[in-house]
């Protein structure tokens, strides 16, 4: 069968390219909903033209209220389903070699948002699809591809679709990298408030602004300090640079002293590999002569709660790992500070072996021991055993193809199927590749799609006979 399928393959190159390229060329960042795009018109167009596609390669297309489109190989008992994404972030800043929605192929890079996440991964699965049935292949059952429009902006759409049609025994996500990620942790992002009275004493902090998303370890924070000079700040800021590479800026504001600063960020499922500009700026902060009061309280209670450089939760007391997930991990992502309040949130992604008694319930104690107002709940890390049939069909066909070595891989990050019975992330990358994945000139290696489109044809095969 590999040979037959090779075969098939040998000219699909451009036909391949076409589809991603007409599926980039599309603007579908989440918008406004309206009838039938209920995550706006971007996300909307991106269904209509994938449908058409598959609708030209003889698939059997449908339309799913504008949540998800499917598209299907028989009319069969489902075996296998094939969930990717036509939704994108926004496209950002610095693009040098095309623009985002204007699809370029480069020395054999295809570049423009979605390239990688996951138009071209789309149009690769549906492509093996196409392979399949023009191949004559008899199969009793069905592999349908899910093309989700919501996936970057909480996967709302695949809770709809789900929540009214049963899962496949089988599901594999082409938006991640090869080989297979079995195991994702779980989330755990609490909030956490505390209020005091408005204090007159100084010197004091009258608001703190840290952070962007949840999900980022944030690289910019700033205060305004009221009651010190830049010049009675910036000694202490040079003995909490040198300690935690915090760069440190002043600036004048009314009667205030504005103290910017800077780290580095990185996605919160890594914390380790950004630099905390929050946490540092605390560091500053409590390292200062405040006057006494509610905000010097709150600010040493978070200091001593998470302290800078700690992404595993070690001062909160849930510091944990596991040999198959990994260890815990715990990014102090956002912070509101004014004169009678605060409110933070943390994003930690938590191992296997993390439970609502050895993680949830000692965090809560510990931030309520300090005053604050705890909430949140701890979600539950997903895992597929790396034994079972589907993903030892996965990795055998993936050494095939590849002549790589296959394993399992964990991930602090949440795929596609993480709330999949069975679900595996599963291509389209090569291990090694840089995509620039959410950055500017996203690109997909067309080798690693046409493989990808190769490898899926045959796993249909196997799985729908």
């Amino acid at each position: 069968m590999r040979e037959q399928i090779e075969a098939y393959f040998a000219d699909k190159e451009k036909l391949l390219v076409e589809a991603v390229s007409r599926l980039v060329s599309i603007d579908s960042v989440e918008g406004d909903p309206a009838p039938g795009a209920p995550f706006g018109p971007g996300p909307a167009a991106a269904l209509k033209e994938a449908l058409a596609i598959a609708e030209e390669w003889g698939l059997a297309a449908q339309d799913h209220e504008g949540y998800v489109g499917t598209a299907d190989l028989n009319d069969g008992e489902d075996a296998l389903h094939i969930l990717g994404h036509l939704d994108v972030v926004a496209p950002g800043e610095g693009w040098s070699v095309t623009q985002p929605y204007a699809p370029k192929l480069v020395d054999g890079l295809l570049y423009g948002r979605g390239t990688d996440d996951d138009k071209g991964p789309v149009a690769a699965s549906l492509l093996a699809m196409k392979a399949v049935k023009d191949l004559g292949v008899p199969l009793s059952k069905n592999c349908k591809v899910i093309m989700g429009t919501n996936e970057e902006s909480g996967s709302g759409d695949i809770a709809w679709y789900f929540a009214r049609h049963p899962y496949a025994p089988a599901t594999f996500s082409p938006d991640a990298g090869f080989p297979v990620i079995n195991t994702e942790k779980g989330g755990f992002r609490p909030t956490f408030t505390k209020s005091w009275p408005a204090q007159a004493d100084l010197p004091r902090v009258k608001w703190l602004h840290g952070g962007i998303r949840g999900n980022i370890l944030p690289g910019d924070a700033s205060a305004g300090v009221e009651g010190l000079s830049m010049y009675d700040i910036q000694p202490v800021a040079r003995n909490i640079t040198a300690r935690t590479g915090i760069k440190f800026t002043f600036a004048h504001e009314d009667s205030l002293t504005v103290v910017k600063a800077k780290g580095e960020a990185s996605h919160a499922a890594y914390p380790e590999g950004g630099n905390n500009a929050i946490t540092g700026l605390i560091a500053l902060l409590c390292a200062l002569p405040l006057a006494a009061g509610g905000c010097k309280d709150a600010l040493n209670g978070l200091n001593a709660l998470i302290p800078h450089g700690d992404c595993a939760g070690r001062a909160l007391g849930i510091a944990q790992e596991e040999p198959v997930s990994g260890r815990l991990t715990l990014a102090f992502s956002l912070l509101e500070v004014d004169e009678t309040g605060l409110k933070g949130y943390f994003d930690s992604r938590v191992p296997l072996c993390a439970t609502q008694d050895n993680c949830l319930n000692v965090a809560r104690a510990a931030f309520e021991a300090k005053g604050f107002v705890f909430e949140g709940e701890q979600g539950a890390p997903h895992h597929v055993p790396a034994d079972s049939p589907f993903i030892k069909t996965l990795l055998g066909r993936y050494e095939e193809y590849t002549g790589l070595k296959g394993e399992c891989l964990s991930t602090g990050g949440g795929t596609y199927v993480h709330d999949i019975p069975g679900g595996v992330a599963f291509g389209c990358s090569l291990p090694g590749f840089d995509s620039h994945l959410h950055g500017a000139d996203e690109r997909a290696r067309v080798s690693d799609l046409m493989l990808s489109a190769k490898l899926f044809a045959h796993i249909i095969i196997d799985l729908c006979e």
